[in-house]
């Protein structure tokens, strides 16, 4: 880097945005802070006013972008089609891949800023010419999951200065620096716009026709209990089902145009292949045909071997080396080498 060189760093208000703010200036950045409006539960607006006083405090620019519209036709309205076509959706990762990073791209290339950064726990590795995302230091913080669709042109702007921390360190750098209220702030758990039951936040947003008590029925499918309405239900689901069969079951398939939800033991759901839309791969010869890929599809404690061969209809076929259990669609899939994100796709 050279001395006093620009950065778009997106601003929340929260710990990381803030730590990572210090850090920057601390090795010599000019930093402008960026708040996103994409969603305010009840029309709360103090996470505004949190990132301009920690700007002020810093010296720092700071701009508002206001993203509701395209958050809301992006994102939300995705995640309730996604619903109501018996899927899983991962609103985070399209929001990180096709949102967030691209809209600070917009915004640094408007005010002549080259560089980009967040507080992401992640890093990055240039491997034979590609920009790489690797995992964290934070094995419980660590986001790169998330992250598997950004462009080679976003990622070789990227600083990403928590990548090295923990979120301890991080919340006693806060704390050693006098910034009090962010480093005790409370961590965002799941999705922003419904972070606790999203049944409830579809009940609200669809029509109530839309959502009717249906039939469950067993992989033979015979009648075995009623269910309150299939998109209230995703595959692999045990708990909540409000049926007991004095056995352990699964939801198995969701088949929205009957108004059904399959319900089986474990091994119904194993599965040793799943095909892959929507992909990015970073390096293809890094992971087409390779041995040694992983396959995640949950964020957390979840590692499959698996070898990748793109198919003729454009879709990534994953063969699994062991069966892997609820395969979602809708859902995202991430591979690894090591530490190392190699690119990844979403769940058909």
């Amino acid at each position: 880097m050279k001395e006093k060189q620009r950065v778009l760093l997106g601003m929340s208000g929260g710990t990381d945005s803030s730590v990572a703010a210090l850090l920057l200036q601390d090795a010599g950045y000019e930093v402008v802070g960026v708040t996103f409006r994409f969603y305010e539960k009840d029309g709360s607006t103090e996470y505004l006013d949190d990132a301009r006083l920690l700007c002020d405090r810093m010296g720092i620019q700071h701009i508002v972008s206001d993203q509701r519209e395209i958050f809301q036709s992006t994102i939300i309205d995705y995640f309730i089609a996604e619903y109501m076509a018996g899927h899983t959706p991962v609103p985070c990762t399209l929001c990180n891949n096709y949102l967030k990073w691209p809209l600070l791209r917009q915004i640094a290339d408007e005010m002549d800023i080259f560089y980009l950064a967040t507080g992401h726990y992640v890093q990055k590795q240039n491997i034979d010419g590609f920009w790489h995302i690797v995992n964290g230091v934070d094995e419980d913080k660590n986001q790169s999951f998330f992250l598997w669709g950004l462009p080679q042109d976003i990622m070789e702007r990227m600083i990403l200065p928590l990548g090295a921390l923990t979120k301890q360190r991080v919340r006693e750098i806060a704390q050693e620096r006098g910034f009090i209220k962010a480093a005790h702030k409370k961590d965002s758990l799941g999705v922003c716009f419904c972070p606790m039951d999203y049944r409830s936040f579809l009940s609200d947003n669809v029509p109530s026709e839309a959502i009717q008590k249906g039939k469950f029925v067993d992989t033979m499918g015979n009648f075995i209990g009623w269910h309150q309405g299939y998109p209230f239900y995703t595959i692999g689901q045990r708990r909540g089902l409000g049926i007991n069969l004095n056995k352990v079951v699964f939801v198995k398939e969701i088949v929205p145009a009957e108004n059904k939800v399959v319900l089986g033991d474990l091994k119904s759901l194993e599965r040793t292949q799943m095909r892959l839309k929507d992909w990015n791969m970073i390096n293809p010869s890094l992971l087409l045909g390779q041995e040694d890929v992983i396959v995640k599809i949950r964020y957390r404690k979840q590692e499959n071997r698996c070898t990748v061969t793109l198919q003729p209809d454009n879709t990534l076929l994953v063969c699994l080396h062991e069966p892997l259990t609820a395969i979602a669609p809708g859902q995202a899939a991430a591979f690894y080498r090591g530490e190392v994100l190699l690119g990844g796709g979403i769940i058909v």
